[in-house]
């Protein structure tokens, strides 16, 4: 929530200053607002927000928090829903401004609000009288309440109306309020803003130019919500203040949700907390996905069962084949060495994130400024090929390389400081040897202009005695060596400490970002259950739905429900039994032959009754449940009528799931 405060902040901050200039004008009566009166134009802030809709509730939250406290507590929250017509629009706009309850379906017929004890009638003068009453209120308060309330507020603050989904808005109603309010806007200040998600084109769509003329429109971007989401991985996953780290295949799942179905950054949070609950649910020794400085205590606490549990993880298991045969005993046997051992191994996976992070935001630096982007622009893309396996051994990663070895200079310098600022601002120990060599190269690259300016002045001298040299023989012997220097065509001294600086940097990433799936005892910070997840996330109903009808006992838990071989119990709910049926059916179903394999089931465990009326009285009962077992089977979706036969039904789905 914090990240995405900072990230609106700019956008706010243009839009209160915005405001304030429109409340400006009215408050002096200057020239402008006389003009923009005199043509009745509202002052209008177009905000373009972007697709990501679902992202939208808390920019808006956030911004009537601040308009609130610093420029007018009268705001209004509008969305297309509650405001089929002008009069819904009005109740809504007075009730909250007036801050009162409306209720939209008890007032169908009437266009008034109650406030307190009095009524009022929702209407654009209703509205103005109401301002002008709280503003001369506000005038007459004691000094000392005043000067505390100008302190916040405007003397005369702006009405600020917000609609928050612009495009769903039908042309009428905007139409209609728009030119209401144009009316009056010499009596209120009214200030409308308009949540697009589109384009701010969709105006000019809605709203024809008789229309559109009477808005003094100014358009405002927000952040795109890529770079938004870029920010929020950098922020809480690319750190090694929060020791759970998702695995490649899990991030890969939430980054393409985003990508291909909302670009919802709150979607990809709730995704994120989703995968922590399931985490420290499922995994037994999440007890240790703990900050450093915790490990000591909760690693000396660990149980039997929980050192066991440690034995049995694939990569404890991998690390144990390594060792020599007496410390395999010790590390299988001996929970005492084995809580040493995690605790080592443990304090080694934190540091190998604080360096991973910092080597990576090094690599980032090259990659990203490669004409090609051969491992992506956004450093996400770089974690993500960096997780999924040894990066060192792509085609994308030689291909960087080779791109890297045609920098020039002046590109180079600025890496290399962009990563020696990295490596200084991290908390690793490691770095200092490294900051040093890169504070090498960069005294190189000093000491290389200076030795080519020297270059250039005997170059320049040479082509001079070379032009005083009237002899043929030397004149020719001169330009064999030349000829003959431009073939062997050696490397520069700069093109040498160019590939020495890119094989340096090649080596830090060999060392430093080696996929997390190698470093033993990974399962205990890293969630990797994307199969999990994309069941949660990724919603397959019509299998949910079959799961369900065939096989109860998965949801219901109940032992009664259990039968093997593909039986169908009669304790199973009669649209289960029903649903069984028919899947032994073809594409038409016999009503007739339905209901006495129906009937057959549920009879099955009970005692044959000899009393005829009772039996009847039974029929009567197992043919209603049939009768309501099929609606509730028509309304799922997986029959309906047919018209060849008037007691046969229609099969409408195939297949398994």
């Amino acid at each position: 929530q914090q990240i995405q405060e900072d990230l609106n902040k700019q956008l706010l901050d243009n839009l209160v200053s915005f405001l304030s200039r429109s409340h400006s004008d009215f408050q002096e009566k200057t020239t402008e607002w006389t003009c923009r009166m005199k043509f009745r134009e509202i002052p209008t802030a177009a905000l373009v927000l972007g697709v990501n809709v679902t992202d939208h509730d808390l920019t808006f939250r956030g911004l009537s928090d601040v308009l609130q406290d610093n420029i007018t507590p009268y705001v209004a929250l509008l969305e297309a829903k509650d405001c089929p017509g002008v009069k819904n629009l009005m109740q809504k706009l007075m009730g909250q401004l007036m801050n009162c309850d409306i209720d939209v379906d008890s007032l169908e017929d009437e266009d008034c609000v109650q406030v307190s004890q009095n009524r009022i009638r929702c209407s654009m003068p209703s509205l103005i009288s109401w301002y002008e009453s709280v503003t001369k209120k506000t005038d007459s308060e004691t000094p000392s309440k005043k000067r505390n309330s100008s302190s916040r507020h405007w003397q005369s603050p702006p009405v600020v109306v917000i609609f928050k989904d612009m495009e769903s808005f039908t042309t009428k109603v905007l139409q209609d309020f728009i030119v209401i309010s144009s009316q009056h806007i010499h009596e209120l200040p009214l200030v409308l803003i308009f949540g697009i998600a589109t384009s701010p084109m969709i105006i000019h769509r809605l709203l024809p130019h008789s229309v559109s003329s009477l808005l003094c429109i100014e358009l405002f971007q927000s952040l795109s919500c890529k770079e938004h989401l870029s920010t929020i991985i950098d922020k809480l996953l690319l750190t090694s203040r929060f020791p759970f780290k998702l695995g490649e295949k899990v991030l890969q799942v939430l980054i393409n949700i985003f990508l291909y179905h909302d670009f919802s950054v709150q979607n990809f949070i709730k995704g994120f907390q989703l995968c922590i609950v399931e985490h420290f649910y499922s995994q037994p020794l999440s007890v240790l996905c703990c900050h450093v400085v915790d490990i000591k205590k909760r690693v000396y606490s660990l149980s039997h069962d929980q050192c066991e549990n440690i034995r049995r993880l694939p990569s404890f298991r991998r690390y144990v084949e390594k060792q020599e045969s007496g410390k395999q005993i010790e590390l299988l046997t001996n929970d005492s060495f084995l809580k040493e051992e995690a605790e080592k191994l443990l304090e080694d996976l934190h540091v190998y994130h604080e360096n991973y992070v910092s080597i990576l935001r090094c690599l980032h630096v090259f990659t990203s400024s490669l004409p090609k982007y051969p491992l992506g622009k956004q450093i996400r893309e770089l974690h993500c090929a960096c997780l999924e396996n040894r990066v060192w051994e792509t085609e994308e990663y030689e291909s960087s390389l080779q791109l890297a070895r045609m920098l020039n200079k002046t590109d180079l310098v600025t890496m290399l400081q962009q990563c020696v600022e990295i490596l200084m601002s991290s908390s690793g120990k490691e770095f200092d040897k490294t900051v040093g060599k890169l504070k090498e190269f960069l005294t190189q690259f000093q000491n290389l202009e200076a030795e080519a300016s020297q270059e250039r002045d005997v170059s320049v001298s040479s082509q001079k005695e070379l032009q005083k040299k009237t002899d043929l023989y030397h004149l020719q012997k001169t330009l064999l060596e030349l000829k003959e220097s431009r073939r062997s065509k050696k490397l520069t001294k700069f093109e040498m400490l160019r590939f020495e600086v890119v094989d340096y940097i090649d080596s830090l990433v060999r060392r430093y970002l080696v996929p997390a799936d190698d470093r033993t005892l990974h399962e205990i910070l890293y969630f990797n259950a994307a199969t999990v997840l994309r069941g949660h996330l990724n919603a397959a109903p019509r299998t949910a739905l079959h799961t369900a009808l065939n096989n109860p006992h998965w949801y219901l838990k109940n032992q009664a429900l259990k039968c093997d071989g593909g039986g169908i119990s009669n304790k199973a709910p009669d649209i289960c039994i029903v649903y069984k049926l028919h899947l032994e059916c073809g594409r038409l179903i016999n009503l007739v032959d339905w209901l006495e394999a129906f009937s057959t089931v549920v009879m099955a465990a009970e005692e044959p009754n000899a009393d005829a009326a009772s039996s009847d009285q039974v029929d009567d009962i197992i043919h209603a449940r049939f009768i309501r077992a099929v609606s509730e089977l028509e309304l799922l979706g997986f029959i309906k009528p047919s018209k060849q036969k008037t007691d046969h039904v229609a099969r409408l789905t195939w297949g398994g799931c």
